[in-house]
This record gives C-alpha cells, structure tokens and sequence, in this order.
C-alpha cells in the first residue's frame, strides 16, 4: 500500500467512526382517549368491509368498482410514488458522487491584448548563450477526458435525518391514501342511500297521488249526486296538483344521485342510470353493530395514523437543521489526461490529479442556522398539537355517529307506527265524508298528515342507514384489504 493510499483511508474512515446523529429521536406519543364510549355499544371489533353489512349487492359492486377507478384516489397513489422518489434522492445523498468529463478547446488570443501580445512575441527570446525562451502556439489546442468525485461524509446525521424524514413522509401518503379510500366508500354509501330514498319518496308520492285523484273522483261523483260542492272538487283538484309538482323535484334527485355515483366511479354522466335507476329498498340497518374500543382508532383511522407520521417527518427534521450548525467535511478527487494533440491524451505524462479533503466550519451567519433550529422545533410541536387534534376529532366523531345511529333508529319506530296510524285515520274519513258525515276539510287533513308521515318515515329509514355509514367512517375500516397503488 502507497503512502498516498493509506493517508486517504485513515482521512475517510475518521470521520465514519466519529459520526453521530444529531437531534431528537422520534418517540410516539401517548394519545389521551377515553377507556369506553359513553353510549352502549359493543366493543368487539368491526368488519373492514362494513358496506357488506347492508347486504345490497349493488352497494358493495360500487364501492369495489370506485375503489378501482377513482380519480381523486389515483391521484392519491400518485402521491405515494412521488413521495417514495424523494426518500431515494434524500437517500442518495450518502454515496458518493462520480462523473466523467471529456472536453476540447481551440484557444487564440487577440495580439492587439497584452496577453495576446507576449504569447506572440516571447517566443525565440535568447535568455543564455544556446538557449531561448520556448514559443507559445497562439492559437493552441487542448484535449482533456477525466473523472471527478466528490463525497461528504454524513458526520453528524444530517442525511440520516433527511432519509428518515422522507420514509415518514412516505407513510403519511400511504396513509392520506387509506383516508381518501375511506372517505371514497363512505361518499358511494351515502350517496346510494340517498338514490334509494329518493326513489323510496317518489314510489310514496305516486302512491298518494292515486289515493288523491281517488278522492277527487269521489268528491266530483258527490258533486254530481248534489251532496258535495264546488269547493270540495277545488280543494282535491289543488291537493292533487300540489302532490304532481313534488314529483319533478324528486326525479331531479335520483337523476343527480345517479350522476353523483358515476363521477365518484369516474363515469359520464348517465352512465350508470341502466342500472340505477329501477327503484330498490334502501339498505337496511343490520340487527348488531360492532364498535370496539376507543383506543382501537388510533390503529384504525388512517388519519389518525398520518398525523403520527408527519410528526415523526418533523421530529427528523429538527436533526437536518441542528446538522448544519456542525462542521462539513467534503472529500474531492479528480484525475484525468490533458494534451494538445489527442493522440497524446494517452500518454502518462499527460495525466493530472488533484485529491484531498476541504472543511467547512460555520462560524457566523446572522443566525440563521439556529433560526432554522427553532423553526422546525416549532413545527414538531405543531404536528404534535395536530395530532392530539386529529385523536380528539376522532373519539367525538364516534361519539355523535353513535348517538345519532341510536336516536335515528328510535325515531324511526315511532314515525312508522304514525304512518300506520295516520293510513287507518285517512280511511276512517273517506268512509265518513262517503257517507256524508263528515266534511271534505277531514280528509284532505288526512291526506295531508299521512303523506307527510309517509315522507318523514323515508327520511328516518334514509337517515338510519346515512348515519351507520358515518359511524363506519369515523370507525376509520374500509383500508385494510386494498394494497396502495402508485408505487
């Protein structure tokens, strides 16, 4: 081994046995959530696949098919391979960098410049008896193919630190993925819910329209028989006409949810209506809801799980900047051969090198640098605070998602008991008005008050099963079984 060989290993393996990591190591934080929910709920663990519990094929076909082609998801993806890129260049800057370089220059110099003139001139000049001055070609060529390399050793963990953020930023789009996938099958679950409402209401309203125009038959035959009068036929006519103009509105609906399903399947709209739009019950609420714990969200949200990772990435980053407040030790080396014939570049004698370390030592820079310190130590305690944020949020979601679940399902006995009773009091007021002892104003109330139960009752069933899916939701499953995508 040459002088020159072991000098340059002790320079590099130095500074490798001496390097450190410098800044705060990452340590999870304990989230402060409640040991049960203050609702009665069971605290065995939900189903990933939730939408399965509705047992509506075509609500679990759509959810699977917008899991596959959805635009904003992709983009997502997307998210996810480009944050992978940018761990790799963070990661390669550990390694040293090598190049190779050819180059070849025609040189002439201008005799009327003092450089141009004593290249011109110097040449021949005698300096002693039988020696002269060499002449310099002016113009002159020159050829030059080299290699160049240059590498910083991470002494104080500056890179490490870069790489480690990175990873934890890539885990942040992993999970802002699994979030985007959950709220995905949660806006496909409302929104079909909300088609077969719609549809439910429009079945309800036509129904109502045929006992109206029923009831306008029966007021104009009274009418003719002389025991009713023009008023009657009025008022039946005009509650007949109100009921047909509700019967746009709830076309525009279902035609708007359908459309909604196909942009959320990235679909035309229209797409879907040939199977949409034959009207089916909406999905009923399953016997048995399975909650689990409060603690169990934090491994469950994604959301939860990605403001955990990006205050991991902040915590890195207090050590890139603390880094740069040390010394940077830099290793250069080039080598190559430069001649002004080509032919000559392969000749030793055309070679030239130049090796050896620089140190860079900051010693004043305004302040910088550890401004730059504190900057990212506040952002590490801002992430912190969105994370408590984010684990709150979450425990409260749960929280109302079960009240509402529970007072909805109450709600809807009590309106469906009001329909049934409301049909027997329409029935009992035809049968009255038929036998003229009664006025029309009763029926027409009847009327009146059993379509609007009949309507409020499909609200509730709607209601009920919108509110389960937002208590899945904020359960945070419907991630686990579909791998990201995008890298």
């Amino acid at each position: 081994m040459t002088r020159f060989t072991a000098r340059l290993l002790s320079m590099v393996s130095l500074p490798l046995l001496a390097a450190c990591t410098v800044g705060p190591d990452f340590v999870p934080l304990k989230a402060d959530v409640p040991k049960a929910w203050t609702t009665n709920a069971s605290d065995s663990q939900p189903q990933n696949d939730w939408w399965n519990s509705f047992h509506d094929p075509v609500l679990s076909s759509l959810i699977a098919r917008a899991a596959e082609a959805n635009l904003d998801l992709k983009q997502a993806a997307l998210r996810i391979a480009e944050a992978r890129a940018e761990g790799e260049i963070a990661a390669g800057d550990q390694w040293p960098s090598v190049g190779a370089n050819a180059s070849y220059a025609s040189t002439r110099f201008s005799d009327k410049t003092a450089q141009g003139s004593l290249f011109s001139n110097i040449g021949g000049i005698p300096i002693a008896p039988g020696v002269s001055i060499p002449s310099f070609p002016n113009p002159y060529d020159q050829f030059q193919v080299g290699f160049d390399a240059s590498w910083e050793p991470d002494l104080f963990g500056g890179v490490r630190r870069s790489i480690e953020a990175a990873g934890a930023d890539t885990e942040a789009a992993v999970e802002d993925r699994s979030e985007a996938l959950v709220s995905l099958e949660g806006e496909v679950a409302r929104s079909y819910v909300d088609l077969r409402a719609a549809q439910l209401k429009l079945q309800i309203t036509r129904r109502d329209l045929d006992t109206e125009r029923d009831v306008l038959q029966l007021a104009r035959d009274r009418r003719t028989a002389g025991l009713a009068t023009d008023l009657d036929v009025s008022e039946a006519t005009a509650q007949v006409t109100t009921t047909e103009a509700q019967l746009p509105l709830l076309e525009r609906e279902i035609t708007v949810d359908i459309n909604q399903l196909g942009q959320l399947l990235a679909r035309e709209p229209g797409a879907l209506r040939g199977e949409l739009e034959a009207a089916e019950p909406v999905p009923p609420v399953p016997q048995a809801i399975a909650v689990g714990l409060p603690g169990d969200l934090l491994r469950r949200r994604p959301d939860i799980r990605a403001a955990e990772a990006r205050l991991h990435a902040a915590t890195a980053r207090v050590g890139v900047a603390t880094a740069a407040l040390f010394p940077r030790l830099t290793f250069d080396a080039s080598f190559g051969t430069q001649a002004e014939r080509f032919p000559d570049l392969a000749d030793w004698a055309s070679r030239f090198f130049n090796v050896g370390p620089s140190l860079d030592i900051p010693i004043f820079e305004g302040g910088k640098l550890r401004a730059t310190v504190r900057l990212q130590d506040i952002r590490e305690q801002e992430a912190a605070v969105a994370y408590a944020d984010t684990v709150l949020g979450a425990v409260h979601e749960v929280e109302n998602a079960l009240v509402a679940c529970q007072t909805e399902q109450t709600r809807r006995t009590s309106l469906e008991a009001t329909v049934q009773q409301n049909q027997e009091t329409l029935t009992l007021a035809r049968q009255r008005y038929s036998g003229g002892v009664t006025t029309f104003l009763d029926v027409l109330n009847a009327e009146r008050t059993l379509q609007q139960s009949e309507l409020s009752a499909a609200d509730s069933t709607a209601a009920a099963s919108t509110d389960l899916v937002a208590l899945y939701k904020a359960l945070g499953g419907g991630w686990q079984k579909t791998a990201p995508k995008g890298g």
